[in-house]
This record gives structure tokens, sequence and C-alpha cells, in this order.
């Protein structure tokens, strides 16, 4: 029987509509395992026997033994990617996917004046402690996020101007064994009323692919599915819908950031039938008065792509100052498993939920210390366990923390809406229920050519690879971590703006 059949009568019964966060259990505290500092840790994906996992670090990327998840090892870590190419190492590598033994490395995840080495890297991770190099295939795009299935990498082409002067936002598709391009599709072909509408409101922003589907998302424009059975010719089959061209023609640039819409991260169910989409957004200053705020991940039934059908909504932590110079608790990146979702919210922290019945997700776990995480990603590892990249604050190192299958809330939830935002660096709570000044996002949001603090690697963290085991709560030991643009960086890369440039513009 098919999802939607199965799931009909429980729409009827409880409706479909946003769901606030339910009691959880309380026998048992969720807190972290362990913990393993990783300078410039981005996103974490898990090989397919659960007991490795490859992250991207920014200016490389690093392999993890997680067979006791109460310690994970640090294996390899290769940074300075192809350093010896005229136009510099591969740099802001925010992604990395994994196809079997091979994984693929992408960047620079924003625009990059001025010359750059842009592309996808190929690399045998057969051997997760020894990795081998297999082939570079270069772009002339930014790569922020990419799939990988079935031999082929799926990238996120948001690149300059076509000839005819219009930004495609392109789905580029690369065959791994070749290094060679062989397929596109574009949004703006596909539609060309979107032609007319500002790229940065229909950038590609993350691709998912599971067994011959792809799922699109396209920020404000929407999530297209399409069917890339056959690499070479992707065909469209469905969408979701966010906003109409014909309100985003002359919209201002805070629309951007602002919710509704801001698709930013898709994922399937192992049966290709449940779909989520991830919002990131936050409150925007509009008539003198505060407007929106950050989004959630809302869940789909796909189970006829050219139909999607709207199951729930699971709703974002609060926080006491929603903007984007305040504390971050928007949807991040998540994973499903065996009936679970697995979700990270910046420092909104990480969570668990039972979703057996998506129309009406039940949280089973949350831990939450905005003052020392900023969660990137949340995937699951053998037993039901929890692994999630942390990008770090300046009060908190990056790296992976691992976390139980068990119920329960811990960490500082109170630290969330306690904070209080002034003119000028915020005052966090911090998670011993100390305030610290400038802890929180305000300052981390910033470019590192805002900052300019960084090295010529654009790091700011400290020594990597020391793994510990922690007991519940704690305070990290003061290394700072790179921080960027969030999610939405390949915005930078439309009109030629620089991410510097384009964040004074949005402010205004």
């Amino acid at each position: 029987m098919r999802r939607r059949d199965a799931i009909r009568a429980g729409l009827a019964a409880v409706g479909v509509g946003a769901l606030g966060r339910p009691a959880v259990g309380e026998t048992t505290a969720f807190r972290p395992r362990s913990r393993l500092k990783i300078a410039g840790a981005k996103e974490a994906v898990v090989g397919p026997d659960g007991e490795t996992a490859a992250v991207a670090t920014t200016d490389g990327y690093a392999t993890v033994d997680l067979t006791d998840p109460t310690a994970p090892r640090l294996l390899a870590e290769r940074r300075g990617l192809l350093a010896d190419r005229e136009t510099g190492a591969l740099d802001q590598i925010y992604d990395v996917k994994r196809d079997g033994d091979t994984l693929a490395v992408v960047g620079p995840a924003n625009f990059v004046a001025g010359e750059s080495t842009n592309g996808v890297l190929f690399v045998d991770v057969s051997e997760p402690a020894d990795p081998t190099h297999l082939g570079f295939h270069p772009t002339t795009f930014p790569i922020h996020n990419c799939a990988f299935a079935d031999g082929h990498a799926f990238l996120t082409g948001n690149g300059s101007a076509a000839a005819d002067g219009v930004q495609r936002n392109e789905l580029v598709v690369v065959a791994a064994d070749e290094q060679r391009e062989v397929g596109r599709w574009s949004l703006t072909r596909h539609d060309d009323r979107w032609g007319a509408v500002q790229s940065s409101f229909r950038v590609l922003h993350d691709v998912w692919v599971r067994d011959g589907l792809a799922v699109l998302a396209h920020w404000d424009a929407g999530t297209y599915l399409l069917d890339v059975s056959d690499p070479a010719s992707p065909t469209h089959l469905g969408t979701v819908p966010a906003l109409s061209p014909t309100a985003l023609v002359d919209a201002g640039s805070s629309e951007y950031t602002a919710s509704p819409g801001n698709h930013h991260y898709v994922r399937t169910d192992a049966e290709n039938d449940l779909l989520g989409i991830g919002g990131e957004s936050w409150a925007v200053s509009r008539d003198g008065a505060l407007q929106g705020g950050p989004s959630g991940i809302e869940l789909y039934d796909i189970s006829e792509p050219t139909a999607p059908e709207r199951l729930s909504e699971i709703e974002p932590p609060e926080t006491a100052d929603p903007t984007f110079r305040g504390t971050w608790t928007t949807a991040h990146n998540f994973s499903f498993r065996e009936g679970t979702l697995y979700s990270a919210w910046y420092q909104g922290g990480v969570k668990r939920h039972d979703i057996s019945d998506p129309t009406a997700p039940r949280e089973l776990s949350w831990w939450v210390a905005p003052a020392t995480t900023r969660f990137w990603t949340a995937a699951p590892v053998a037993g039901g366990s929890l692994l999630a990249s942390s990008m770090g604050t300046a009060d908190g190192a990056a790296g992976l923390w691992t976390f139980p299958a068990v119920e329960g809330t811990g960490g500082n939830p109170a630290a969330l809406t306690a904070q209080t935002t002034a003119p000028g660096p915020t005052t966090t709570v911090d998670d011993e229920g100390a305030t610290t000044a400038g802890s929180g996002a305000a300052d981390e949001s910033r470019t590192a050519s805002e900052r300019g603090t960084t090295d010529e690697n654009g790091r700011r963290n400290g020594a990597t690879g020391d793994s510990e085991t922690t007991g519940g709560e704690r305070r990290d030991g003061g290394d700072e971590t790179e921080t960027e643009t969030p999610g939405f960086g390949a915005v930078a890369a439309l009109g030629g703006v620089g991410v510097a440039a384009w964040l004074r513009r949005r402010r205004r």
C-alpha cells in the first residue's frame, strides 16, 4: 500500500498543520556521549556500514572511525586540496557526499572574486585511513551542495550569467568515473517566468537523489522533483511551490531571509515516499516591526511525485531574538532512518523525532547548548545513535558530537529564550548560566573578509582530532572557529556580488 493511501485516514482524523513541540520522555536525560574536535567542520556523512564518517572541513575533508560511538577517532585529514593549481587550492568545502567507496568533495561553497579553483574532487575511501584521490572535474561555478548516487555527482550550478544574461541556477550532472559533465536541468528553462526574478530568490541551494528521483531545493521558488533515471536527461515530475514568480519580481532583498519560502534542504526516506523540506529564515524588520522568524521542517507525501501532499511541520525551537543577528534556531540539515527524523537547528541544538506517523511527528530527544554549538547536520549511526557536526562558536570548537538513542531533553534550552539582544555585541546566557558578551551568532555571522582575523586558509580553529568523552553540558575550551554566511552563501555568486557586499546591502 502506498503511503498516501495508508495515511489519508490519519489526516482526516488529526488534520494537517504546524505541530508544536510535544512533551518528551523524562526517564533518561539526553546528553552527548563524546566530542571530536575537527577544525572547520561542516557537513558530515556516514558510510554505508555505519562505522565511518566523512566530514567537510572548509579547507579539505576528514575521515572518522565510529566503531565506538563513545570515542570517535580521527582516521585521516586532507587539507589544502589541489594547492598546486594556478588558481589556488579548493576551498570553502562545506559539503561532501558518498556513493559506495567514493567520496565527492565540492567547493567553493560561495562565489569567490577573481580566479579560484571550482569543482568536484572524487576520492577513494575504501580504506578510510588512507584516502586516494581519483580525479577532479573543474567547473566554472561554485558548488554549495551536491548529491552523489549511481556513479553520478549532482551539483548545484549557480554560476555566472548565460549568453542571454539570465542566471540559470542549474542542476549539473557529472559522471564520476570519467569526471565528465553529462547533463543539466534548468528551472528558468522549465518555466521562463523565473528568468525575470532576481536569481538569489531562486538559487539552487540543495539537491538529493535516491533511486532515480532527484529533489531540488530552489529557495523561494520552491522544491522540484525530477526523474533522473537517465542522468543525461532529467525530466520534471512535480513541484512543491513556495512563492510565485509574480510575487518575487518586485520583492525587496529582505525577502531572501524572511519566511515563507526559503527551501534550503531536502531529503527523502528510504522508500522515496516521504519528503522533508527544511527552511532557513530569520525575522526581518518591516514597517517598524519584526515579521517572520526561523523556519522548521515540512513533511510531504510524494508517493505520487506528480502531486506532493503536505502532511505536517516540525516547528523550530523558540528564541528570544529570531533575527539574523540574534540566536539561530532555524532548521539546517537532517536525515531519515526507520521512522525517525534526526535534525540540526544551529544554536537550537539537535533533535530526534518519531515520524512513524508523519502526520503527527513526536519529539523524542533534544539537546541544546547555544553558547558553544551551532549544529550543521544530524545523521543516524549504529543502534539509532545520533551523529552531529557543529560549526562551532567563538566559545566552542567545531567538530563531531555523538548522542545515544534515548528520549529526553538535555543541555540548556532555557538559554534560547533567556538571551537578550542590545545594540552591538549580543549578551548570551552560556551553558552554565553565566553571561558571555559576544558569544552568540552576532559576531560569528560575519564573513571572513569582514572579520579580518583569519589565516591564509580562512580558519580560526585550534588543534584538531582531540576526542573527549562528555558527561553532559560542558564549556568548550575557547577555541575560535571560522564561521561564514549561513547556508545561502551561493547568493554572492549571483550578479557577481561578493559575500561581504551582499551582507551590507541586505542590512540596509
